[in-house]
């Protein structure tokens, strides 16, 4: 139940224009310190996982995987694996469903 949760809050977030999408724009967001939370999908490629779990260890930004790449893709309407959600109450409510979908499993 939490990943259809965060996948409307997602959607709602991207309705907003608080979500950035995109590999290199969230990293560029990531470097520059003005994301709250990024969004990998679970089974993204390993090239992609790698770059982005780095880059937000690096720089201290929270990184939740709660979503495949078919449901993140969904909630947003487009076709990404990764993205930033920018506002800091949508990041906020993301993590605790994020934790409590990892704790369902």
């Amino acid at each position: 139940m939490p990943s259809n949760q965060i996948s409307g809050l997602l959607g709602l977030t991207r309705r907003a224009r608080k979500l950035t999408t995109g590999t290199n724009q969230v990293l560029t967001r990531v470097r520059a310190h003005t994301t709250f939370l990024v969004v990998l999908a679970s089974d993204c490629g390993n090239r992609t996982k790698k770059t982005v779990t780095d880059k937000c260890r690096s720089f201290g930004i929270p990184l939740v995987t709660p979503l495949t790449k078919a449901e993140l893709s969904g909630a947003i309407g487009q076709q990404r694996s990764v993205v930033a959600v920018n506002d800091a109450g949508f990041a906020k409510k993301i993590t605790v469903l994020a934790r409590q979908a990892t704790n369902q499993n």
